[in-house]
C-alpha cells in the first residue's frame, strides 16, 4: 500500500464558548480549506481541550436548541455531560463514553455539565463531531446510541503497547459498536511511549487525526503536539502513528457524501428551501417541546 500523505498540521484556533459550559476550538469548518465539503462526512468538529471548570451550583451548558439533517457524536475524555431532548431521552455521558445522536428529521436538545461534576468542578475535555447524513436519510426518525466505555470494542496491540478503541468502523478485524448510515471509521488510539500503530483507509476517504493527549510522530516525518489536528491528503492508504510519549489520538476517516451541503446554524440540508422548511417546522412545534 502507498503511504497516505500529510496535507496540513493545524494548531488549535482561538477558543470560544458555546453556551457557558463548553470552551471549544473549532477545527471543522475552519480556514485553510477546512470546509464541510473537504472533511465530509465530518462537517463540524468542536474540541473542548482540557480546561478546568471551578465548582458551581449552576448547571453550565447549552440551553434548548434544534438539530436536523445530521448526527452529533460526543466523546467524553474528562468530565461528565447530561442531556435531555424533546423525544423524552435523557442520560449522562461519562468519562470514556460516547453518545451518537441521530437528529435526522429533527429534535430539540439541551446539554450541560452533570450535576455532581458541576458541584465538585474539575478538568473537562470533550470532542463533538457532526456527521452528515445522505439526502435519503436526512428525514429519518431520530435515535440515540449511548455507548458506554465498557461497550466500546477494543483491539489490543502487540507487546502491551496500547489499545485501539473502535467506536465506529473496523480496525484489524475489530468492529465498532456504533451503527452508521455511511462508511465511517472513528477510533481512539491509546498508545504507550514509543509504541506505534498502523492504519489503512481508502485513498478517497477524508482522513484526519486529533492529538488528545501527549505527542506523536506520523509516518516518521511529522511531529504532532497535543491539541493539534493533522489532515491527510487524499493520496495513499496507509499511515503510521508513533507515540513520542504516552498518547491518546482520535482517528477519523469516512467516505465523502457527494451531495450539496447547505447549512444554517443547527440545520444541515441539501437546499436552501429545506433550511427554510426546517425553521418553519421548529416554529410550528413539529420538533416537539422541551423546557
Amino acid at each position: 500500500m502507498k503511504t497516505k500523505k500529510i496535507e496540513a498540521v493545524l494548531a488549535p484556533p482561538p477558543a470560544h464558548m458555546v453556551g457557558d459550559g463548553f470552551r471549544v476550538h473549532n477545527f471543522i469548518p475552519y480556514g485553510r480549506g477546512m470546509s464541510m465539503e473537504r472533511m465530509s462526512p465530518f462537517i463540524m468538529m468542536d474540541y473542548n481541550s482540557k480546561y478546568y471548570f471551578p465548582p458551581t451550583n449552576e448547571l453550565r451548558g447549552v440551553g434548548v436548541h434544534p438539530h436536523r439533517g445530521f448526527e452529533t457524536v460526543t466523546i467524553a475524555y474528562k468530565g461528565k455531560v447530561a442531556h435531555h431532548d424533546s423525544s423524552g431521552n435523557s442520560g449522562v455521558i461519562g468519562e470514556g463514553d460516547v453518545q451518537w445522536m441521530t437528529a435526522a428529521s429533527g429534535i430539540l436538545h439541551k446539554e450541560y455539565h452533570e450535576q455532581q461534576f458541576s458541584k465538585e468542578g474539575g478538568d473537562f475535555q470533550m470532542v463533538q463531531l457532526w456527521v452528515n447524513l445522505p439526502a435519503k436519510d436526512k428525514m429519518s426518525k431520530p435515535k440515540y446510541q449511548g455507548i458506554l466505555n465498557s461497550e466500546i470494542s477494543k483491539h489490543q496491540l502487540p507487546n502491551n503497547d496500547g489499545i485501539i478503541e473502535v467506536i465506529a468502523g473496523e480496525y484489524n478485524g475489530t468492529v465498532g459498536a456504533a451503527s452508521t448510515f455511511t462508511s465511517v471509521h472513528l477510533f481512539n488510539a491509546k498508545l504507550k511511549k514509543d509504541a506505534s500503530a498502523t492504519f489503512s483507509f481508502p485513498a478517497h476517504f477524508n482522513t484526519a487525526l486529533l492529538v488528545i493527549e501527549g505527542s506523536i510522530r506520523v509516518n516518521d516525518s511529522e511531529n504532532v503536539m497535543q491539541d493539534n489536528f493533522l489532515l491527510f491528503a487524499n493520496e495513499g492508504e496507509e499511515f503510521v502513528v508513533k507515540a513520542s510519549e504516552d498518547a491518546i489520538v482520535l482517528i477519523l476517516s469516512g467516505e465523502p457524501i457527494d451531495e450539496p451541503i447547505v447549512s444554517h446554524g443547527p440545520f444541515v440540508m441539501n437546499t436552501q428551501e429545506e433550511i427554510i422548511q426546517a425553521f418553519n417546522d421548529v416554529n410550528m412545534g413539529k420538533f416537539g417541546f422541551l423546557e
